[in-house]
């Protein structure tokens, strides 16, 4: 039996979805039942806990073999992940597969939202656990929260001009199945990223083929992406975060290509193109009025 925290969210739900077509035993730890993907069958057990309680997961862990450990974009997402390996370590000796960013343990740029990745690793090291880290890029789903934005013609960010290797969460997924239902991988750092790193300029001359219309990147300060952010509904944390995450990329330390994907998968990791145009309706399509847009990005 596979636990997975962050079950129904960027990651987990495609890996749910994995581990389901693995025809592996899946636990999917949810903060409550209602309105679970339908896709769920008979494989996929529901089961409530709270990451900043240990009583609550001794349930959930109760006779797990492995753990794919996702925390939240939160404050308190380093003691969450104190929490959920600490409580592993006390229900046996359960394999951690733990989700951090591209880059942990040698990140030069602060970025709030990596903390708890960092602390995760550091905890799990020193837990005697079995352990491997999934380290993925950031996730081309991101885009699909900017299409308002690119509706209007514009991708506006503050990345400057470096590239950045951005991968297909649905990619991240179906490694982590692989990664949680074979051995070999013990102690090994994984970083996952897409084919290819692409500046932004390049990202919107792409968006824009896709779509049949030009769409200009114009790279926005800090200060006004932070101002937007805030407009748009996002607490300062979050806002605040997000910003050191794009400057995080215009640092260029989200570059690197690497070969990850292909070795677990045996296959190609998706890209830029291959996702957009399956995701041109999306793209193209007029979000209802009631609905104001908002450009939040998930981190990877």
């Amino acid at each position: 039996m596979i636990l997975v925290t962050g079950a129904t969210g960027t990651v987990g739900r495609p890996l749910v979805r994995a581990l389901r077509d693995r025809g592996a035993a899946v636990r999917a730890l949810v903060r409550d039942t209602g309105g679970l993907p339908a896709e769920w069958d008979d494989r996929v057990h529901p089961v409530i806990a709270d990451l900043n309680d240990a009583g609550s997961l001794a349930p959930a862990l109760d006779g797990i073999d492995a753990v794919y450990l996702l925390t939240p974009v939160d404050p308190e997402a380093a003691q969450q992940a104190r929490t959920v390996i600490d409580a592993a370590a006390k229900a046996g000796r359960p394999r951690v597969v733990l989700q951090a960013a591209t880059g942990v343990g040698r990140r030069t740029s602060h970025v709030r939202f990596f903390e708890a990745h960092a602390a995760g690793l550091d905890h799990v090291r020193a837990s005697g656990l079995p352990w491997t880290v999934l380290a993925p890029n950031g996730f081309l789903q991101n885009f699909l929260a900017l299409a308002p934005s690119l509706r209007s013609g514009t991708l506006a960010l503050p990345t400057g001009k470096a590239a950045v290797s951005y991968v297909d969460a649905r990619d991240v997924g179906e490694a982590a199945a692989e990664v949680l239902t074979t051995g070999g991988h013990d102690g090994r750092i994984y970083e996952l990223t897409g084919p290819e790193a692409l500046t932004h300029e390049e990202i919107a001359g792409l968006i824009g083929a896709v779509l049949g219309r030009e769409i200009i990147y114009r790279a926005t300060t800090p200060g006004r992406a932070r101002a937007a952010l805030l407009d748009a509904g996002l607490d300062e944390w979050r806002a605040s975060g997000l910003v050191e995450l794009y400057g995080m990329y215009a640092a260029g330390e989200a570059a690197t290509v690497t070969e990850e994907i292909p070795r677990l998968l045996g296959r190609p990791a998706r890209s830029l193109t291959a996702f957009l145009t399956e995701h041109a309706p999306a793209l193209r399509a007029t979000p209802p009025t009631s609905q104001p847009p908002t450009s939040q990005e998930r981190p990877a």
